[in-house]
């Protein structure tokens, strides 16, 4: 059992996967820096001046809180701020796998084969006559 399972982890897709897990994490980071760190403020500047955007939500309950910490220890919350972080992680993530998958597909495409030289045009009446007499002529020597 510990010889077939050394195979399977040795198997280039397994090692594939594991790297792609890996680099996957790491650019989940990247990401995540990205929207909390820029987007993130630049949104909040635009829609109502706060630069965290984790603490836009909407008590249920009727608390009063100033962050979303407080208002969830309080009760209810809908925390539609850290839904949109989220979403907008999501798409940044989607954009940039969309880019890398586009740039992979291009390099790896294989170039078009060219075109088939078209096929001679069909002789003309006259040409298929002269072709009969040049065989006539062809046969009588």
């Amino acid at each position: 059992m510990l010889k077939e399972f050394r195979e399977f982890i040795s198997r280039g897709s397994v090692l594939d996967l594991a790297v792609g897990v890996i680099i996957g994490a790491a650019f989940t980071a990247i990401i995540n820096s990205l929207v909390n760190d820029i987007i993130n403020p630049i949104i909040g500047l635009i829609i109502g001046g706060r630069a965290d955007f984790r603490n836009y939500f909407i008590p249920l309950a009727g608390q009063t809180a100033t962050t979303l910490a407080e208002a969830q220890a309080a009760g209810p919350v809908l925390a539609y701020g850290s839904f949109l972080t989220a979403v907008i992680n999501f798409l940044l993530v989607a954009f940039v796998v969309f880019l890398i998958v586009r740039t992979a597909n291009r390099m790896l495409a294989k170039p078009a084969e060219p075109a088939a030289p078209p096929a001679p045009p069909e002789p003309t009446p006259s040409e298929r006559l002269l072709a009969e007499i040049r065989d006539l002529l062809a046969k009588r020597s």
